[in-house]
């Protein structure tokens, strides 16, 4: 899990392990799900799905390494209000 929007510019990891209660049961919004897309010809694409409204946003990377995906999704991170950003959840293999 990563806290979002504590640190300027900055995604902070933390066990999905210690991930609260509130994230699971999808009561409050402001948690979110990550993953990365590979397409063709080297293509990427990262998602973000907010976990209470199910809003998606579509973030094209130009390569999968971890921190041009960050940097990429940080900048979409910062454009949300505060209230919105609280967790991501990455998805892994």
């Amino acid at each position: 899990m990563l806290e979002l929007g504590h640190s300027q510019g900055q995604i902070d990891a933390i066990s999905i392990r210690k991930r609260p209660a509130e994230i699971e049961d999808r009561a409050i919004p402001g948690h979110w799900e990550g993953d990365l897309l590979a397409g063709s010809k080297n293509t990427h694409i990262a998602t973000l799905v907010e976990r209470h409204s199910r809003f998606v946003i579509l973030v094209k990377v130009p390569s999968k390494d971890t921190a041009t995906v960050v940097d990429a999704l940080s900048r979409q991170v910062r454009k949300l209000p505060a209230s919105l950003r609280r967790s991501l959840t990455g998805i892994e293999d």
